[in-house]
């Protein structure tokens, strides 16, 4: 049985991938479970990275691969002729990449490869025991593991939430949605090509290999996920919201699914965490489903690793679930809020979603704030103005970047001078011209700032955040 120094993280998906690769990285022993067999398939839900995730993606040196494998859209259109622009964002990234879920899949599985994680598959967790030092982990098709922390990132039907006790409460918010990946004889007008029209909606989506993604959903047509499903209905539903078919034919695979809004009351259960679908399921409206598991994973795999190496009191861990529970609870109400008025009917919301329509398009400010909300570039852990903000990739000199910085896992410490202060491991320095210290925590979050520390006070807070000056 292996020893407890390290984590296991049950979930071959996006979320585990990333939180993988980065404790692999940093050193830490880690073991992948996947009740699949090994392999990535073609078969997926998402196709979205939005402009933070693809930072956090750039702060790991894999941003500009899964670019190159991607197309960007610059413009998301929402319902009633209302169009977000993206192209004006704060960021490296102004715009949604449109990508398949498999393709981050393949760039994360290859970087925790080579960074040292073993991946086992065909492995089912079933049973989870903890105690003051760690966790066991017991299942079908494999040998018991014990390790210091347990990380579920094994989608919505998590085994491990289940193991440990957390509910899942929530509802259905949309049923009977209906997926198919297809072939089409005419190219759409768009990127990404939606609309609605009486009853039914339809989503079109490339892959990039010939096929397109085609989401669809008819609002008199409600019957369980496992009720027949034929191209014929598929077609009838997109004609009806599109006007047109495409000449869709050769499907290689259909499916029907529910779309629940659910979260975990908490993504901690001792030593065990939840991130991922295993922690929020929301409906797919903004594309925000993958970009906010993997965003979890990179708040919390610094601070286990911070944790384990002896860095830092297990207390931080409590702030994974401080900082991480109200942004899915915001992207909850966000994605309902946008499905609903989608979906809307009935005069009073066809009458709401008209007014929120003219406010968006009429006031800027509110257009902005919508759109860094679904981006991702909204969110902040702490009360600010700076502390907890979101770090813009500052260019640092070199003819580098802040983010480029961040690639070795460490903290970042700009000053506008050198400090003895500063001298230590787990911590990368660099000089800049701004106005103000700043000490930004691996995730690319403001951890700390000030005016023209002392030497004392600069070595209090490097000592609280980075640790002590020698690795003990």
């Amino acid at each position: 049985m292996a020893g407890t120094n390290g984590v296991v993280v049950v979930g071959c998906g996006p979320t585990g991938l990333l939180l993988a690769g980065d404790l692999a990285q940093a050193g830490v022993p880690v073991t992948v479970l996947e009740k699949r067999p090994p392999g990535i398939s073609n078969l997926t839900r998402a196709f979205a990275l939005h402009a933070r995730t693809l930072e956090q993606l750039d702060m790991r040196g894999l941003a500009d691969e899964l670019e190159s494998l991607g197309r960007p859209m610059t413009r998301l259109g929402l319902f009633d002729g209302l169009t977000l622009d993206l192209s004006g964002l704060p960021t490296r990234f102004p715009h949604v990449l449109v990508i398949p879920q498999y393709e981050v899949e393949r760039v994360l599985q290859r970087r925790a490869r080579e960074a040292g994680a073993e991946f086992r598959y065909e492995a089912e967790v079933t049973t989870l025991t903890q105690d003051a030092s760690g966790v066991t982990v017991l299942g079908r098709g494999m040998e018991p593991l014990r390790a210091a922390y347990v990380v579920g990132a094994d989608g919505m039907r998590s085994a491990v939430r289940e193991a440990v006790g957390l509910p899942f409460p929530g509802r259905s918010v949309i049923r009977s949605v209906v997926l198919a990946d297809v072939r089409l004889s005419e190219d759409p007008p768009d990127l990404l090509t939606a609309g609605t029209a009486g009853d039914a909606f339809a989503l079109l989506i490339p892959f990039g290999d010939g096929y397109h993604r085609v989401v669809g959903w008819h609002r008199s047509h409600d019957v369980p996920d496992d009720a027949p499903l034929d191209l014929a209905e598929i077609r009838e539903i997109v004609r009806t919201a599109l006007g047109r078919d495409y000449g869709m034919r050769d499907p290689r695979w259909l499916s029907r699914f529910h779309s629940d809004e659910r979260q975990a009351p908490s993504y901690r259960a001792g030593r065990v965490f939840l991130a991922g679908d295993a922690a929020h399921v929301h409906s797919p409206a903004g594309g925000q489903g993958m970009n906010t598991g993997l965003q979890d994973a990179a708040n919390l795999s610094w601070k286990l690793a911070a944790v384990l190496s002896g860095r830092a009191a297990p207390s931080l861990l409590d702030t994974y679930n401080t900082e991480r529970h109200p942004v899915g609870r915001t992207v909850l109400r966000s994605s309902g809020t946008l499905i609903r008025l989608a979906m809307a009917n009935r005069p009073w919301t066809r009458a709401l979603r008209s007014t929120l329509t003219t406010l968006a398009t009429n006031f800027p400010a509110l257009r902005r704030r919508a759109l860094h909300q679904v981006t991702g570039l909204a969110y902040s852990y702490g009360p600010g103005p700076l502390t907890g903000q979101r770090a813009p990739d500052i260019p640092l000199p070199g003819n580098t970047r802040l983010y480029e910085a961040l690639r070795r896992g460490n903290f970042v410490l700009l000053t506008q001078g050198p400090h003895e202060a500063a001298d230590r491991p787990h911590l990368t320095t660099s000089e800049w011209s701004g106005p103000t210290t700043l000490l930004i925590r691996p995730d690319g979050y403001i951890a700390w700032t000030a005016k023209s520390p002392s030497p004392t006070a600069l070595g209090a807070a490097l000592l609280a955040h980075v640790g002590p000056a020698h690795s003990a």
